[in-house]
């Protein structure tokens, strides 16, 4: 409720605001605040560690996008140049043959490549059966 004054001919509203508690109550959440940020330390992620392991013996088979969108099959050190339907009957021979997992086929495609192709061949590869299909990247330097 206002305060009301009375001055000479009538009474009227006093309407200022009283800043004595609102500076008592700045002042203690300014001391706590001091006291307590030293004692918050900034986190710190501990990121798990991971050794460099000898790889397996393994059959990779390199599906190659060109940029015109043709497809290369590179298997160990012939690259020939195939259709979708020769990849996918590629690697299905190559599990079929050689022990559970043993054998990963990896795209590699050019930057200008569309990402509709390499989805392409991913998809027919999955239809297939195909376990293991990964990208081929690049590191940054």
């Amino acid at each position: 409720m206002p305060g009301v004054v009375q001055r000479g001919r009538g009474r009227r509203t006093m309407n200022e605001i009283n800043m004595v508690p609102f500076i008592d109550v700045m002042l203690v959440l300014l001391i706590i605040f001091m006291v307590t940020a030293p004692l918050i330390t900034p986190s710190q992620i501990d990121l798990p560690s991971v050794a460099r392991t000898k790889p397996k013996d393994q059959q990779v088979l390199q599906v190659i996008i060109g940029k015109t969108g043709a497809l290369e099959l590179k298997d160990k050190d012939k690259t020939v140049s195939v259709g979708i339907d020769d990849i996918v009957a590629r690697a299905k021979q190559a599990q079929e043959g050689a022990a559970e997992g043993s054998t990963a086929v990896v795209i590699g495609a050019d930057k200008s490549v569309t990402y509709e192709k390499v989805v392409e061949v991913m998809s027919a590869l999955q239809k297939a059966g195909v376990q293991r299909v990964g990208l081929l990247v690049q590191q940054a330097k």
